[in-house]
């Protein structure tokens, strides 16, 4: 799995911190990938218009989208979004990987 962050200006380095502090915390750095791209491709092809935009693509199922565009989310909002990605479907509201404060046993 890949998360992009599409940027023009520097507006994406507090970005660019805020999710790789989630993937620590959540322990899922070795496991998400993080790529920077001003293309002008992506950004027509995602229809993104301000930036800093959070992209997420899993090329397994050929699945890109722009979760968050022109905004910088809370750490609760990326976290959220990155175990609901990763452990959506599952039985257990536990990570696999390790209990945190978001976990229900943690």
């Amino acid at each position: 799995m890949k998360t992009i962050i599409f940027w023009e200006w520097e507006d994406s380095l507090k970005l660019k911190e805020l999710v790789i502090s989630c993937l620590e915390d959540l322990w899922l750095n070795d496991f998400i990938e993080i790529e920077f791209s001003n293309s002008d491709e992506l950004k027509q092809e995602l229809s993104i218009t301000k930036t800093p935009a959070l992209i997420i693509e899993e090329e397994s199922i050929e699945f890109r989208d722009m979760i968050f565009e022109w905004q910088i989310p809370s750490e609760d909002e990326i976290k959220s979004m990155f175990i609901s990605i990763i452990w959506w479907g599952s039985d257990s509201s536990c990570s696999p990987l390790k209990c945190s404060s978001w976990c229900s046993c943690g």
